[in-house]
């Protein structure tokens, strides 16, 4: 054997390496890797949209969900929140566990026509989140408000929210929720 040919690669474990480069690139990824980390909450995006609202407020504007969520989450999408779960299909990855920086969307109902968005902001444990939102108190930002799932399925489609210290209100139903891309 030369040196020279001692120094060429395998060709067959090239062209194995390059199949399996490619069949990995061809795959369909899961809409979410239960181990991904979005990277939570931008402490900078997160102060600059409570100061945001803040500033709103004391000009007499409305603070709303819509905004609030964007500015916290970064998820660019527009429109009223009952309609982000459907806009967010294709261009953002959603489903159905909580993820620290993901928008939670909630349904329209005859008592919130418009529905609501809030984002994650802790995950407690696998029944109980907290979220950062605007106006589910009228004009005004909660944060680390406490929120249990309590679906019949354990998949987070119907929730309650703590609006008074160990008071949970009435129960909501969820779409789910739209995961950041990141960057």
């Amino acid at each position: 054997m030369s040196v020279t040919r001692a120094a060429l690669p395998n060709r067959g474990l090239m062209a194995l390496c390059a199949t399996l480069l490619l069949t990995a690139a061809c795959a369909k990824a899961p809409d979410i890797p239960q181990s991904y980390d979005f990277g939570g909450i931008d402490p900078q995006r997160h102060f600059m949209a409570v100061q945001t609202a803040q500033d709103m407020r004391a000009k007499g504007q409305r603070v709303w969900c819509v905004p609030f969520a964007r500015n916290v989450s970064g998820i660019q999408i527009r429109g009223n929140a009952e309609t982000w779960w459907g806009k967010a299909k294709g261009l953002y990855p959603r489903g159905d566990d909580p993820v620290v920086g993901a928008v939670m969307a909630f349904s329209a109902t005859r008592s919130m026509p418009m529905g609501h968005i809030a984002v994650v902001s802790d995950i407690v444990s696998p029944r109980e989140i907290r979220v950062d939102h605007a106006n589910w108190k009228r004009n005004e930002v909660s944060l680390k408000m406490a929120v249990i799932d309590v679906s019949d399925d354990n998949d987070w489609s119907a929730v309650r929210l703590e609006s008074q210290p160990g008071a949970f209100g009435s129960t909501y139903p969820i779409n789910g929720f739209i995961y950041p891309t990141g960057g």
